[in-house]
């Protein structure tokens, strides 16, 4: 099953293969300094950080059609503003790194064939 879905990116770029790519190797930019990010910001208790950080990752995973996970960042980053759940925040944090790390490989040989 295909983690990424790039027909929203495709729509919004006319598809546009130059566009297209950018906006992929931009997430592939992204996708590491938002685990490094998310792990030091839970690690030293900047929660609100932490959640401002699942907000600025959530834009880049609806462009790579990844709304399950996208409403998951929503779903932290509304428990970091209440402050509840805390122990919930790891699993958030591993789901985004689990699946991010897999849309790369999958997106890459998605780049590669074309």
């Amino acid at each position: 099953m295909a983690i990424t879905n790039l027909s929203y990116l495709r729509k919004i770029t006319d598809g546009n293969n130059v566009i297209i790519r950018e906006m992929v190797e931009l997430f592939f930019q992204q996708v590491p300094e938002f685990i490094k990010n998310f792990h030091f910001y839970y690690q030293t208790g900047q929660y609100i950080a932490l959640g401002k950080e699942a907000h600025k990752a959530k834009s880049s995973l609806q462009i790579m059609g990844m709304f399950e996970l996208e409403q998951e960042m929503k779903t932290l980053m509304i428990k970091t503003v209440d402050g509840t759940d805390v122990e919930s925040y790891p699993l958030h944090i591993m789901s985004f790194e689990t699946q991010c790390l897999a849309a790369i490989a999958e997106l890459k040989a998605e780049m590669d064939s074309h």
